[in-house]
């Protein structure tokens, strides 16, 4: 009962900061499951992470609806492109070694903390330059403020089938992977991409978690999963509401020293 109580306050952290820069909060859960259970498989943590990821981004997928920063059309077409290699993902995780499953999943984080700290901002191009290329998109958020961007489809759903594979083979949820992905490859302003990433995250992390409960891999640890499952669907709220107190800068350099974090500690483990 103990176990279960202190998982609450873990996945509310989790939440409120995953839904904060978008990125579900899976590299952050990630790192803490495999030095609290080193006996348990990288299927189990996985399969735990990526249930946990999926209550969060359906919480945060809400509290971000209500603030209209969704891009619905965009969402919708790289959440169906996550869905192959999000399968994928799930059925391989098992045939994967503990220190080599470590040491790729900690060198992850560091390149895309470097990254991130270095190119904390984009600057990006007009959203009306023409291109047959390029669509367009212009959200409206409920304070009235109008996003407009433009971007390539075709790039983007080719990152997107990478990003769900990946994802779903390291539990991670990919949103540290795809809200970079959409500020600097495919031009979103930080806030819509933070929001609309959660939205695909939660079609990707459902489709991979429900293949690891067929498997049975989700069995083994239902228990962290209800409890951190409790605590992120209330981070996942307050996430949302902080996202507004903070600017697209602070967001990105928050998720880079995070990942940077996280994937030292996590190759330490590996090597030592």
């Amino acid at each position: 009962m103990e176990q279960f109580l202190w998982l609450i306050p873990l996945g509310f952290m989790v939440g409120t900061f995953g839904t904060l820069i978008g990125a579900g909060g899976g590299f952050i859960l990630v790192p803490v499951l495999l030095l609290l259970y080193p006996d348990k498989s990288p299927e189990t943590i996985t399969s735990i992470s990526l249930a946990v990821v999926f209550f969060n981004s359906l919480s945060g997928s809400i509290a971000y609806a209500k603030m209209k920063k969704i891009d619905y059309k965009s969402g919708l077409l790289f959440a169906l492109a996550t869905l192959p290699g999000s399968i994928l993902g799930a059925l391989t995780t098992s045939i994967i070694p503990r220190n080599i499953f470590n040491i790729l999943f900690g060198a992850l984080l560091i390149a895309a903390s470097i990254f991130l700290m270095a190119n904390p901002e984009n600057k990006r191009t007009s959203g009306n330059t023409p291109s047959k290329k390029r669509v367009t998109r212009t959200i409206t958020d409920i304070e009235g403020v109008v996003h407009t961007f433009s971007y390539n489809p075709v790039l983007g759903v080719i990152i997107s089938i990478f990003v769900g594979y990946l994802s779903s083979v390291l539990g991670i949820g990919g949103g540290i992977i795809h809200v970079p992905v959409l500020v600097h490859s495919l031009n979103f302003p930080v806030h819509i991409a933070t929001a609309t990433s959660h939205f695909v995250l939660a079609g990707m992390s459902l489709s991979g978690t429900i293949v690891h409960l067929f498997s049975g891999a989700l069995s083994k640890g239902i228990i962290q999963t209800i409890g951190l499952s409790i605590g992120v669907l209330f981070g996942a709220q307050l996430g949302a509401r902080l996202s507004k107190r903070f600017g697209g800068s602070f967001i990105i350099r928050g998720l880079a020293i995070a990942l940077g974090i996280a994937g030292i500690r996590i190759l330490m483990l590996a090597i030592f």
